[in-house]
């Protein structure tokens, strides 16, 4: 028998988004700071820079996590790899590298509750059932999925993609049924949600953060002519075609997020 208590009753955590099994918990303040970083922490609080955690509730369930992100977990909660072999790890291995994201995603099964470790980003929670073929998410976004839910890599279109859209040339992409956990540079209510119908959205930048796996991605010239692009003071865009869902930072792409800030407190 176990018996949380001072956290979903504490007056500091607030929880900021809920669905299914996952609870997103926000930090109102960072109490237990030095003299040296009250100032900032004080300032960052008040600025919307705080602390979020995902708070996983498990009843015979299993979930899966990006490796070394997990913070604790309470009753029948066993943790075991996803590997199935050596050839298999190597598989995963060069996923991983290909994508920036952890190679072996341990999967906690049980009852009990599942912590994740705090994060200053942005916590989003998305239902993989709704969009179309899955997915596709930029580096570095997953934190966490329930087990029902497969993981694979996706290439670009073309390899233009990766050479002019200052883009990777593979992606992480989430597919099946079930819940993820997913780190975003901005509030999920900022974020803009462009819903296309055989049509398509050119994007200047890094500004799209995940998109439905039904789309094609690909980079063009902003203007037919080299000359219009010139005078039109736009080079190249990311351009999204087909049937699904575009999701959009409006200020901050993900990859230059915290690229000003030098504090060890906000990486």
């Amino acid at each position: 028998m176990y018996n949380i208590k001072n956290l979903l009753n504490n007056k500091n955590i607030k929880v900021v988004g809920e669905q299914g099994k996952i609870k997103i918990l926000e930090h109102q303040q960072d109490l237990s700071v030095q003299p040296e970083s009250a100032f900032m922490e004080y300032f960052a609080a008040h600025m919307n820079i705080k602390k979020r955690q995902v708070f996983v509730a498990l009843n015979d369930e299993s979930f899966k996590i990006s490796a070394g992100k997990m913070q604790w977990t309470i009753g029948s909660v066993e943790a075991s790899s996803d590997v199935k072999g050596v050839g298999d790890f190597l598989g995963k291995a060069l996923k991983g590298a290909v994508t920036n994201e952890s190679a072996v995603k341990p999967v906690y099964k049980g009852t009990g509750y599942l912590m994740l470790e705090p994060t200053y980003k942005h916590i989003i929670i998305e239902d993989i059932s709704n969009w179309e073929n899955g997915i596709v998410l930029e580096d570095g976004m997953f934190l966490g999925c329930d087990g029902t839910v497969q993981h694979n890599i996706t290439a670009r279109s073309n390899v233009s993609s990766a050479l002019f859209g200052n883009e990777g040339l593979f992606n992480l992409k989430l597919s099946g049924t079930g819940l993820a956990a997913l780190e975003s540079p901005v509030p999920r209510e900022e974020l803009i949600e462009v819903e296309l119908n055989n049509d398509q959205i050119r994007i200047d930048g890094s500004y799209a953060i995940a998109w439905s796996g039904s789309l094609d991605f690909s980079v063009e010239k902003a203007t037919k002519s080299l000359i219009g692009s010139a005078i039109s003071g736009e080079g190249l865009v990311n351009v999204y075609k087909g049937t699904g869902k575009v999701l959009m930072a409006p200020l901050v792409p993900k990859k230059y997020a915290n690229t000003n800030t030098k504090s060890k407190y906000f990486k």
